[in-house]
């Protein structure tokens, strides 16, 4: 299953056919991503503080999950929400409550972001996570991300991609787009943890100069259905 790699259809049916077929929620899925995840970059070493940062989708709510995991092993963590918390929606707003109540430290930087802010943010943490944007990311990156991924890559600590880097296209493992100067907005990550299997980008050779090392992290989903997948895509 993890030799095979996903296109960004491939991952939507994936996920849409665990809940519909299967029945497994999406907060199922979500939380064995973040579990994952937390445990792949704990056994990378953590020897300090952990940033987490998080968009409004999925993907950020993967990172809600890691910081969970990462604070009952014993990390210092913070997770910060580009994104108001009235925005977040389903198993993201779920898990971000758990946050809530939790006392989790964190703090909502809405859309309208600093990015020396979230650079001084990064640069006290030993590692930085990048829970912004996930496979489904298409067109030009946009405001609040194009500076909080600027942000990170200036931060000069290691960075940990949750899926893939954002702002990385999925199937293509080319930057979705560039700044005015000409600049990739996309996440220069040390290590990627993906979901399932490899995305279909990350077949590109160009594309590991953005991920850094991958690993690869099951969430559970049944062999059968990666297999029905795989052939339906295949015929079609």
């Amino acid at each position: 299953m993890a030799h095979h790699s996903l296109s960004r259809s491939e991952v939507r049916a994936v996920d849409e056919r665990a809940v519909c077929e299967f029945g497994m929620t999406g907060l199922v899925l979500m939380e064995n991503a973040g579990r994952g995840a937390a445990e792949c970059l704990i056994g990378l070493g953590v020897q300090g503080s952990v940033v987490i940062c998080c968009g409004k989708g999925n993907n950020g709510g993967d990172g809600f999950v890691m910081a969970r995991h990462l604070e009952s092993s014993g990390v210092d963590v913070r997770v910060l929400l580009l994104a108001n918390p009235s925005e977040l929606a389903g198993d993201a707003a779920a898990n971000w409550r758990i946050l809530e109540l939790a006392g989790t430290p964190r703090r909502v930087l809405g859309q309208q972001v600093d990015p020396a802010e979230i650079t001084h943010e990064c640069s006290q943490a030993d590692w930085v996570v990048d829970a912004l944007l996930g496979t489904g990311t298409v067109g030009a990156i946009r405001e609040p991300y194009c500076s909080a991924i600027a942000a990170i890559n200036r931060s000069g600590r290691r960075v940990f991609a949750v899926d893939l880097p954002s702002g990385l296209d999925c199937d293509l493992g080319t930057p979705i787009s560039v700044d005015q100067h000409g600049v990739d907005q996309c996440v220069i990550a040390t290590h990627t943890v993906t979901f399932v299997a490899l995305k279909r980008g990350f077949e590109n050779p160009v594309s590991r100069q953005f991920t850094g090392a991958i690993t690869v992290v099951g969430i559970g989903i049944p062999q059968m259905l990666m297999a029905a997948v795989l052939i339906r895509s295949a015929v079609s």
